[in-house]
């Protein structure tokens, strides 16, 4: 019997399903009742609920209650530091069943053909991995990237099944302004989706920028942001990375009536966090720990996410749409006992089914051999403009202060927790180092530095010594990039990332495990932050105000111009 008609039959009970749900009871998230029944699917599509059926697979969810598979609206699978497969893993069976990716990171690197390698995986997840085509490769004219990607390269990456449009245009001064590359791209996907990144922008510039046919918005911080950005059309998506922390501060927007157009995303989370909070199920947890109503909440986890990029096929336990659902021991605990993801049992069988993905990116880190004196500053100012740091937050203050000139360069004073931190172009390109001062990390001795560099991914580094900024930075090409700890002329800890110098091969336990050492060595040397690593990585992104730095000097983003 073809598909369609096999579906049909099972559903009036005509025909055996492929798999039965019995004994749970299912949160319908449009009326908000709760729904006895089976639950009753066919291949990969739920084919009836709300009756008894039959079936020779049962599972007994007595007890459970279903609701529809997750959907991180909005993340960069590189920023969980493993492959895409280990990150299905990681997350899958916590109940995410859908993940709208934006592979910019990989693409920054390797262009093309790091997307293409996304897409490949894509058809290898237990979760459906939607891959997004990145607009902004690089993000700005004001760094060096290891690739760029016009309009007329993107052509050729559409059209996978994988794909629903164009990922977050961070460029958003060359949409208002009109630059010609970036209308080229919008141009391109003006019948699709594209998703949007606009840090603070409001009047008429958010008017401009939403008029371009942008649709989504993660960047919003605080509710009156929120709102407006709410009442000019765009969906909000409520973030809660591992720096990018706003879900307690939009929290109070989030409402029956509004959770229709407000969607949950993590942008970029780390395994630590992963592996001890938790994913979207953490913001869930949360979310209704601080009061918001639960329809509301899973709402926002599912049913809003798939209407707001188009995908009509799921959301919903419901006949007809994508068997994606998750089986909670309770709403509140958000506890996934069991997760259904395209009609397939997530366990360790369906994950060592799936196939396997050759890596990609090896020996990609080609940074110029670094001395200590690489890393002075070339200043003939006292009066010094400083990145201050916003823990919780990828915004940084644009600070000003005083740092005496000695013999023609200006130390860092960690007293003052005034460090040095440097870029360094690392794709082989121009060999670019810039200096700045950041203040924030609360560092005493020694040095960090990371290839995890949004989004250019250079290498990072900030240091009290010198000499230890260029071991780490050295070690980094040694290791084909990574993150690396420094004191005394010792590495104290370190994590390869040879993949692009964004990712590890290894399991996603090994890497997290990796991740204890690290951050642990960096609390040695005095840091205060919780999450150094990634914090240190948006110090480089130039489309987040206020203040940042790359390859080519420190950046006034709201000017958006690099400063003499």
């Amino acid at each position: 019997m073809p598909q369609l008609e096999r579906r049909i039959a099972a559903a009036r009970g005509e025909i055996p399903a492929d798999l039965v749900l019995r004994g749970g009871r299912t949160l319908d998230l449009v009326t908000g009742d709760l729904l006895d029944g089976d639950v009753a699917i066919c291949d990969d599509t739920i084919v009836g609920i709300c009756a008894s059926y039959d079936c020779a697979r049962v599972i007994d969810v007595a007890g459970l209650t279903l609701v529809p598979g997750f959907i991180d609206t909005h993340l960069h699978v590189e920023s969980s530091l493993v492959t895409p497969l280990e990150f299905d893993r990681c997350v899958t069976p916590r109940g995410v069943t859908t993940a709208i990716c934006d592979p910019h990171e990989i693409a920054n690197v390797l262009g093309a053909d790091g997307i293409r390698w996304f897409q490949r995986a894509a058809r290898l997840t237990l979760m459906d991995l939607r891959v997004q085509l990145s607009s902004c490769v690089p993000s700005t004219h004001m760094e060096t990237a290891g690739a760029e990607l016009s309009a007329d390269d993107l052509v050729g990456l559409m059209g996978d099944p994988s794909g629903i449009g164009l990922a977050e245009v961070m460029n958003y001064p060359g949409v208002i302004h009109r630059d010609p590359d970036v209308m080229a791209k919008l141009r391109l996907f003006a019948d699709g989706h594209m998703d949007g990144h606009c840090p603070l922008l409001t009047g008429r510039d958010l008017n401009a920028y939403i008029a371009a046919g942008i649709r989504t918005e993660h960047e919003a911080t605080s509710v009156p942001e929120a709102r407006e950005k709410l009442q000019k059309g765009l969906r909000v998506l409520i973030r809660e990375g591992s720096v990018s922390k706003d879900l307690e501060a939009l929290q109070p927007l989030l409402s029956d009536i509004t959770a229709p157009y407000m969607c949950l995303c993590t942008d970029d989370r780390n395994p630590l966090d992963i592996d001890r909070e938790g994913h979207l199920d953490h913001m869930i947890r949360r979310l209704i720990a601080l009061g918001t109503p639960p329809l509301a909440v899973y709402r926002a986890a599912s049913l809003s996410g798939a209407e707001a990029f188009g995908l009509k096929d799921r959301g919903q336990v419901a006949p007809g749409k994508r068997a994606d659902i998750v089986a909670l021991g309770s709403l509140a605990d958000c506890d996934a006992r069991l997760v259904i993801a395209g009609g397939r049992v997530v366990d360790d069988a369906a994950f060592a089914a799936r196939g396997d993905l050759a890596p990609i990116g090896r020996r990609s880190v080609r940074a110029p051999k670094l001395l200590s004196s690489s890393f002075a500053s070339r200043a003939n100012r006292a009066e010094t403009p400083v990145i201050g740091i916003r823990e919780g937050q990828i915004l940084t203050d644009h600070l000003t202060e005083t740092i005496p000139i000695e013999d023609g360069d200006k130390r860092p004073d960690p007293a003052r927790d005034l460090i040095r931190i440097a870029v360094i172009e690392r794709h082989g390109r121009n060999g670019n180092i810039a200096t700045g001062f950041v203040r924030g990390f609360g560092l005493q001795r020694g040095a960090i530095a990371s290839t995890v560099c949004h989004d250019h991914h250079n290498i990072a580094c900030v240091g009290v010594d010198y000499d230890d900024m260029a071991l780490a930075a050295n070690r980094l090409g040694e290791i084909e990039g990574g993150f690396v700890v420094a004191e005394g002329g010792k590495v104290l800890a370190e994590l390869p990332l040879p993949i692009a110098g964004l990712m590890s091969p290894d399991p996603f336990e090994d890497v997290r495990d990796r991740l204890l050492d690290l951050h642990a060595a960096a609390k040695s040397l005095g840091v205060t932050l919780d999450e150094p690593f990634l914090q240190l990585a948006f110090l480089a992104l130039p489309v987040i105000p206020a203040l940042k730095i790359t390859d080519r000097g420190l950046v006034d983003v709201l000017k958006f111009e690099i400063i003499p």
